[in-house]
């Protein structure tokens, strides 16, 4: 029985480090023309650079902070078949001349449509294969209002920033049932009011906004973020540390390329590691997507292996007893292919 529609998860999602250059860098190696584009400095404390195709070039937000959208002298100018290209700006943040970077990378469908599902109408960049858009809308301000996403099936996630207005980042975390803030610590809340988003849960077609300006906000231009877990390639869930050094297995069915970790239940930080900084086990260099800081790699040992990840340390960042974490994960490759063969067996 076939497990997966994706067998290579690197054409979908891929991780590619690079070293600036300061001055006009064409980032390769990516393996398709991304959609999304999401910078990190590994040496120097810069801040996150967001870019996608559907807000254009040389637009850039930070998960990081809760600021408005920069539209910059440099950044990503281009969006190339295999890659794209940096064009250095004033504060260096994504292409200072020796300086290394990570950039891990999602594609859309490379191409916008007008998606009227929603009350809202949005402008949308969707991949139902390998469960990823990009919406672009316009708040209205009413609690209840809907956005098409165009997936087909119901995002698990969705992370909105507005562009236009100092807010923070609202994640739907709707598999744990309430909400986190991507640039901050702070632990899941749930649907109150006045609610980034309603409790009535996203369906095949639109996800539900409330009031809040962060999401919502009347006239504001917003961009959103919405993943749905496909089996075989991305997996969204939860666990409960055991605060042992012999620490949880998570079975996602597949080898990771790529897991971001928060713990919900305590303040704590949104936790990247994926398997181009660590080619091999142990996986342990973390970049904190609410913070500028740089690359570090005490208290995070995990594995990556053919069927999830397991974690091999008692830090309280990954690993805290009875603490509740939620992950998002990519994958590699498949645990079994789409012709239902084990990939160790192949």
């Amino acid at each position: 029985m076939a497990y997966t529609t994706i067998n290579k998860g690197s054409s979908y999602f891929n991780t590619v480090l690079y070293t600036g250059n300061g001055s006009t860098l064409n980032v390769t190696g990516v393996g398709f023309k991304p959609d999304l584009v999401w910078i990190k400095c590994r040496d120097t404390a810069y801040n996150h650079r967001l870019y996608d195709a559907v807000r254009g070039v040389l637009k850039s937000v930070n998960s990081n902070l809760d600021v408005i959208e920069e539209t910059t002298t440099g950044g990503v100018s281009a969006y190339n078949v295999d890659g794209y290209t940096n064009i250095q700006n004033a504060d260096s943040e994504s292409n200072n001349n020796g300086v290394n970077y990570c950039s891990w990378n999602w594609l859309g469908a490379n191409t916008t449509v007008s998606n009227t599902s929603g009350t809202i109408t949005s402008t949308v960049s969707a991949n139902p294969t390998s469960g990823f858009s990009i919406v672009s809308y316009t708040g209205n301000g009413t609690s209840g209002a809907t956005v098409g996403h165009g997936l087909g099936v119901a995002p698990k996630m969705i992370i909105v920033k507005n562009r236009t207005r100092v807010d923070a980042w609202p994640v739907d975390v709707r598999f744990a049932s309430g909400i986190l803030y991507l640039n901050e610590t702070g632990t899941l809340g749930s649907y109150g009011a006045p609610e980034p988003y309603t409790s009535t849960a996203p369906t095949s077609t639109v996800f539900s906004l409330g009031s809040a300006g962060n999401t919502n906000f009347n006239t504001s231009s917003l961009i959103a973020y919405c993943f749905a877990e496909i089996k075989g390639y991305s997996k969204f869930g939860s666990y409960i540390g055991n605060g042992n050094a012999d620490g949880r297995f998570i079975y996602t069915g597949f080898k990771p390329a790529f897991i971001m970790v928060k713990e919900s239940s305590n303040a704590n930080s949104w936790r990247m590691l994926d398997n181009k900084r660590n080619t091999f086990n142990i996986v342990n260099k973390v970049l904190l997507a609410n913070s500028s800081a740089v690359e570090g790699s005490a208290d995070h040992d995990t594995d990556f292996v053919s069927n999830g990840f397991k974690l091999r340390s008692s830090d309280t960042n990954m690993n805290r007893s009875g603490g509740t974490y939620i992950y998002m994960a990519f994958a590699e490759n498949p645990f079994v292919t789409s012709g239902g063969i084990p990939v160790t067996a192949r």
